[in-house]
């Protein structure tokens, strides 16, 4: 029997019983289609991870104060103040594949202006911090090295403070209060919205590194320190090169640092990894539906084998040979699997659109994961249909058609 035949046999033999046949489907369905969905949130996840530490900026290092062990006493990043600005400025000047460095101190405050006020986080930053994170102004201009180096009363703010503090007009040239220290403000910031963890990025203002530590904070210390790599390719050469100079200067060893320096990769790898955990085991969680579809695949066959054991026997008797019957069986097991796997990557689309729309999770349909979910669809009903073939096959013509 040519292929044309068989499949022609086969769709008359599902259409028999549609609802039967679509009940039977409903597996593969529901498992391409769950599928396709957690897989979508998974990789839609994945994406704002990513999009947040491309956020950063371009070629990208940090360096944080803390990771220390002194007295037995260990600590992560953020444990302890040891950067200084001196260390920031032996950077920018010895490291040869450095084109910028922005020393930061961070704290909290509440600020005023108009009347109105607001609590927000204050950025001690230098001049080329927004070169670094490639954060544009909407208006305005950044501050000088100039205001750095005079504690200049000067600050840059988000659009969030913007429009909570200076709701009638333009806040460039107007005076923003931090902890009663008047500041200027000289440019607003492009607005950026939500992070990954759901916190507002455009809530800051940026005050001059110098400023934050003698006017603000009265902190001594740095919290970290921003860098920029000259490109891609010289990125690890000026991850070791702060390394060995912070070693140097700070007198440690590998063992004893209290600085930690992290390139965008390693930041990127490791916020991307519960991600690609999350996403394989929500395939994998969604992929046992496959499995269950697969095996009420195997059970209406055998049902159909049954009841069509006189249509076997009759069609062995005028010379049919058993691998045509297998064929035969095997093909419709395919297709009732391939037709529910069709349907369930529309299904598995329409969830994952649903789900954003209802929700707003980040969803994004992997083609990968679509042709990857047909293909293991219709694998699931050769392997599953291939048990009730054999047996159509290996049936003797005789007993077949006395079979009542």
């Amino acid at each position: 029997m040519h292929l044309g035949s068989t499949l022609t046999v086969s769709f008359r033999a599902l259409r028999r019983n549609p609802m039967r046949s679509l009940l039977t489907a409903l597996g593969i369905i529901i498992g391409v289609g769950a599928v396709i969905a957690m897989v979508s949130i998974g990789n839609g996840a994945k994406s704002m991870v990513e999009a947040q530490i491309a956020s950063l900026g371009e070629n990208v290092l940090l360096v944080f104060s803390g990771s220390f062990n002194q007295g037995g006493a260990r600590s992560g990043a953020f444990g302890a103040g040891t950067l200084t600005v001196d260390d920031a400025e032996a950077i920018r000047r010895e490291v040869s594949t450095v084109v910028a460095v922005s020393p930061e101190v961070r704290t909290g405050a509440q600020v005023l202006a108009n009347g109105l006020n607001w609590s927000t986080q204050i950025l001690g930053e230098g001049p080329d911090y927004l070169a670094i994170r490639a954060w544009p102004l909407s208006e305005g201009a950044m501050f000088t090295d100039g205001d750095v180096r005079s504690v200049g009363k000067v600050c840059i703010i988000g659009q969030t403070i913007a429009t909570q503090l200076f709701p009638d007009g333009s806040p460039v040239g107007q005076t923003l209060r931090i902890r009663s220290q008047p500041f200027k403000v000289v440019g607003v910031l492009s607005a950026k919205g939500l992070s990954v963890q759901g916190a507002d990025q455009d809530d800051l203002v940026i005050v001059p590194y110098s400023s934050a530590m003698k006017r603000v904070t009265k902190q001594t210390m740095l919290r970290s320190i921003s860098v920029q790599a000259t490109s891609a390719e010289t990125l690890d050469l000026a991850q070791n090169d702060i390394i060995g100079l912070l070693r140097q200067r700070h007198r440690t060893t590998e063992q004893t640092d209290d600085f930690t320096v992290r390139s965008q990769v390693e930041i990127a790898q490791a916020a991307t990894a519960t991600s690609n955990t999350m996403t394989l085991l929500l395939g994998a969680i969604a992929g046992v539906s496959l499995i269950v579809g697969g095996i009420g695949i195997m059970n209406i066959m055998l049902v159909s084998v049954t009841e069509r054991t006189r249509e076997i026997g009759i069609r062995l008797a005028v010379g049919a040979h058993g691998r045509e019957i297998q064929l035969q069986f095997l093909t419709e097991s395919i297709v009732l699997s391939a037709f529910g796997g069709t349907l369930g990557i529309l299904v598995g689309i329409a969830t994952s659109e649903l789900l954003s729309a209802l929700n707003n999770w980040p969803t994004l349909v992997s083609t990968t994961a679509v042709v990857v979910a047909f293909f293991f669809s219709a694998a699931v009903g050769m392997v599953f249909g291939y048990y009730p073939a054999r047996k159509a096959s290996l049936l003797d013509p005789i007993d077949a058609l006395r079979y009542e």
